[in-house]
């Protein structure tokens, strides 16, 4: 099992937990939201689902997935640090080679 640094460090899971933190949706809505296709999606799903991230729901033929209460408030904050940490980097200038 990997660790939770592990989990979110892949970027289409962290992707897929920002969908999620807004609602829930089934594998298809994420599948068209984020143009990743339909094994990859639910690839990613299953190991969010081991690692606790998110849970699922049946209805009828379709699953239908919720960010875990749990991991809500530390998402958000995840991403708004992400955020920072990002607009804090200084642009890397491409040097003249002789």
């Amino acid at each position: 099992m990997q660790s939770v640094f592990e989990t979110i460090a892949e970027p289409s899971r962290r992707a897929i937990l920002s969908l999620l933190a807004s609602s829930e949706r089934s594998v298809g809505e994420i599948e068209r939201q984020l143009r990743i296709p339909q094994p990859t999606v639910s690839k990613h799903l299953r190991v969010l689902r081991e690692a606790g991230f998110v849970e699922a729901t049946v209805n009828a033929q379709r699953r239908f997935y919720r960010l875990r209460q749990f991991w809500s408030a530390h998402v958000d904050a995840l991403e708004r640090h992400l955020d920072r940490i990002n607009r804090a980097a200084p642009a890397k200038k491409k040097g003249r080679r002789r």
